[in-house]
C-alpha cells in the first residue's frame, strides 16, 4: 500500500483525533491510529475503547487500497517537527513495516496488524436522528460542560442531557451543586427523544466544533450515539439510566433580582476569593439597596477581605454565601455583560442568567448556597 498526502492536512485532522486517545490503553492497539485506504481516500480512526472518532483525509497519489495501525505518538511527534510538504506513506504488508518519505529524508517505523483493531458497532434500524448547526451544538457543550459532576455513584450525573422535544432541545448538566439547562428552538426533533452524553465525548465535541461550521447529524439509539460532522465522525457509547427531573429543582418564586455586570463581579470574585478558607472557598454576599458587599475570611491565617461592588438591587437585606470556585465558573460560562442572580432566601438556590438572552434561546444557571456561621 502506497499513497502521498500534505503534511499540514495530515496532522490537522490527526491532532483533532488524537484527543481520544487514553495516555493508558488495556489494549495496546488502541495507542494507535488506524490508517485505511479507500478508493482514494485514507480514513483515519483514533479510539479508547468507549469512543471512536473517524476522519477522512484526501491524498495526492495513492495505488491499492489497504489498512494498518500506526503508533499516535510517534507519529504526531514526527509531524509536529517537520514543515508543510508532501509525504509518501509506503507500508510492506507482509511485515507492517511503514516508511514516511519526505523532501530532504525518512523515517520507518513498525505498523500493526489492522484486522486487530476494535471497531464499534451499528446502530440499526431503530435510532433517531436529529440535525443541529455546529455554533449551536458547540454553544450548548460549552455552556454546559463545566457543570458535569465526577461521580462514580451517579453514573448519570457524569454527561450532558440532550432533552429532545418537537419544539426545541435542552442540554442539561448537573454535579448536585450547580445546574445548567441551556434551550435552543434552533433545533428539535421529530418526537420527544432523550439520552445522556458522556463527558469526554461532549469535550471532544467543544474542542471540534469550535472550528467547523455546517449542520452536525447526530443519530443514537438507547445505547450509542454517532455523530458526524465536516470530515469527522463520533462514535461513543451512551451514559444508561433515568436522569433526575431537572425542572423541580429549579426554584420558581425568587422575588430579589441582583444585577450586575458580569465582568467586575468575576473579577471581585477572583480577588476576594483569596484570602477565603482553602477548605471551604467560601465568599458571603451581602445585599442591601443597589449594595452588594463581597467578604471572605480564614481565621485559621487571620486573612480577611472585602470588596464592595456597583449593582442593581431592590428587596429585603440579605447574607448569602456560595463557593468561590463554583461562582467563578458560573461568571466565566456566561458570555453576557449584565447577568441577573434572583434569589429567595439563604437557604435556597440562585438563579443566574444573563440579563439579555440570545434570540430563540435560554440560558439558566442554578447555584446551591452555602451555610454561613454569622
Amino acid at each position: 500500500m502506497k499513497f502521498i498526502v500534505s503534511s499540514a492536512d495530515l496532522s490537522g485532522h490527526l491532532q483533532a483525533i488524537s484527543r481520544v486517545i487514553n495516555s493508558k490503553n488495556t489494549l495496546p492497539i488502541l495507542d494507535s491510529f488506524l490508517f485505511e485506504l479507500r478508493d482514494g481516500t485514507l480514513y483515519i480512526t483514533g479510539s479508547d475503547g468507549e469512543t471512536t472518532m473517524t476522519t477522512q483525509v484526501e491524498v495526492m497519489e495513492s495505488d491499492k487500497d489497504g489498512k494498518v495501525a500506526i503508533t499516535a505518538k510517534t507519529l504526531l511527534d514526527a509531524l509536529r517537527e517537520g514543515t508543510d510538504q508532501p509525504l509518501t506513506f509506503e507500508v510492506n504488508e507482509e511485515t507492517m513495516e511503514v516508511t514516511v518519505s519526505y523532501m530532504n529524508g525518512h523515517y520507518s517505523l513498525m505498523g500493526q496488524n489492522a484486522d486487530v483493531y476494535p471497531l464499534p458497532l451499528g446502530l440499526g434500524d431503530n435510532s433517531t436522528q436529529m440535525l443541529i448547526a455546529a455554533n449551536v451544538l458547540q454553544k450548548a457543550m460549552s455552556c454546559t460542560l463545566f457543570a458535569t459532576a465526577d461521580d462514580e455513584l451517579r453514573p448519570v450525573m457524569n454527561g450532558i442531557y440532550f432533552d429532545i422535544t418537537e419544539q426545541d432541545i435542552t442540554f442539561v448538566a448537573s454535579d448536585g451543586h450547580k445546574l445548567v439547562r441551556f434551550r435552543t428552538n434552533a433545533a428539535h426533533g421529530n418526537n420527544q427523544a432523550a439520552f445522556i452524553l458522556p463527558k469526554k465525548p461532549a469535550g471532544l465535541l467543544k474542542s471540534l466544533l469550535a472550528k467547523e461550521d455546517g449542520d452536525v447529524t447526530v443519530v443514537f439509539n438507547d445505547r450509542n450515539a454517532v455523530i458526524s460532522v465536516g470530515d469527522y465522525r463520533l462514535i461513543c457509547r451512551l451514559i444508561e439510566g433515568k436522569y433526575p427531573n431537572y425542572a423541580s429543582v429549579i426554584p420558581q418564586n425568587n422575588p430579589f433580582v441582583l444585577t450586575l455586570d458580569r465582568q467586575s463581579a468575576l473579577s471581585a470574585v477572583r480577588r476576594v476569593s483569596i484570602f477565603s478558607s482553602q477548605a471551604s472557598s467560601l465568599v458571603k454576599l451581602s445585599l442591601s439597596e443597589n449594595k452588594l458587599t463581597l467578604s471572605a475570611q480564614d481565621i485559621d491565617f487571620s486573612t480577611s477581605a472585602q470588596e464592595v461592588v456597583d449593582c442593581q438591587y431592590v428587596g429585603a437585606n440579605m447574607n448569602i454565601g456560595f463557593k468561590a470556585t463554583f461562582l467563578l465558573d458560573i461568571f466565566n460560562n456566561i458570555s453576557s455583560n449584565e447577568v441577573t442572580f434572583a434569589l429567595a432566601d439563604p437557604s435556597r438556590a440562585g438563579v443566574v442568567e444573563p440579563a439579555e438572552q440570545e434570540e430563540g434561546e435560554s440560558l439558566l444557571m442554578l447555584l446551591m448556597p452555602m451555610m454561613l456561621n454569622d
